[in-house]
């Protein structure tokens, strides 16, 4: 899956001012606009304090991101499991289980990500974060 440097600083003041907030963890732009501006981030699976952070991929992109929250609204998460083979998903959530954990150091004790794609096991719960993810390659 898509993986890129770490953030620069224009990176960073930009996911900020996207987020509305500075990022809780270590973070990667992995999809950019024509302009070069953040759309979608890649995440470390542990926060600067240790905790989990189960979304990987992220879309940060304002426009797009009101586009999905619409599409969200409308029933759009209930006609995607409809539309999605249930086989296919079960393995694209085990696949993106699979790069996120495979990020985690080996003697690392706490707390760990768990489920899919968004953080869950089974069916759709995000379109943001399913289609931040096959846009970052998955």
């Amino acid at each position: 899956m898509s993986s890129g440097p770490p953030p620069g600083p224009d990176d960073i003041a930009a996911v900020t001012a996207l987020l509305g907030r500075r990022p809780g963890g270590a973070f990667s732009v992995v999809v950019r606009a024509r302009d070069g501006a953040p759309v979608v981030i890649a995440n470390a699976p542990l926060m600067d304090d240790g905790r989990p952070m189960p979304t990987r991929y992220w879309l940060v992109e304002p426009r797009l991101r009101e586009q999905v929250s619409r599409l969200e609204s409308t029933g759009g998460v209930r006609l995607a499991e409809t539309l999605v083979d249930g086989d296919a998903l079960v393995r694209a959530h085990a696949r993106y289980a699979a790069e996120r954990d495979a990020l985690i150091p080996a003697d690392h004790r706490g707390p760990r990500p768990s489920g899919g794609v968004g953080g869950t096991r089974r069916g759709v719960k995000c379109l943001h974060a399913h289609l931040a993810w096959w846009a970052g390659g998955g």
